[in-house]
């Protein structure tokens, strides 16, 4: 019981954290706001849809492997073998929170060719947001810091 109770709590830590991060489009962040933009006119050439690969930030594998050792320490009543089940369970629960964390991060996006208005041709990596491009597209690309999204182009 013990153990199913630990591997619940370490899932949906694990799920939450990773429901933190965004990357996408309609989202700014606070460091973001009320800062100066670079904004340059493109013409959409192509979109792909794409994967972000999920992060792995160390958390999944901390939360996991603390909740696999306290699980394998606490399902045996023998002292020395609860030491061996606590690290083997930890190890293990390491592993499958590193895993968990990476899934729970992964998201969809967009590859987004786009030509500027002087001829020079970017690539842009962004997450699905609100807006749909499509070959020939007006759009622009705002420039913070160093990131980068696209937007439609006011008409």
């Amino acid at each position: 019981m013990k153990r199913m109770v630990v591997w619940t709590v370490s899932v949906l830590v694990v799920a939450f954290l990773g429901g933190c991060a965004t990357s996408s489009p309609d989202v700014v962040q606070r460091g973001d706001a009320q800062r100066m933009a670079k904004v340059e006119d493109a013409v959409v050439l192509t979109v792909r849809p794409v994967v972000v690969d999920g992060s792995q930030s160390g958390v999944g594998a901390a939360v996991g492997g603390v909740a696999g050792a306290i699980g394998g320490f606490a399902s045996s009543g023998v002292r020395r073998e609860g030491q061996v089940l606590g690290l083997l369970a930890g190890v293990a629960g390491a592993a499958a929170g590193n895993a968990m964390e990476r899934m729970a991060t992964r998201e969809d996006a967009f590859e987004i060719l786009v030509q500027l208005k002087g001829g020079e041709r970017r690539a842009i990596v962004q997450a699905k947001g609100n807006e749909t491009f499509m070959p020939g597209d007006s759009v622009i690309l705002v420039t913070t810091g160093n990131k980068v999204r696209v937007t439609r182009a006011p008409r």
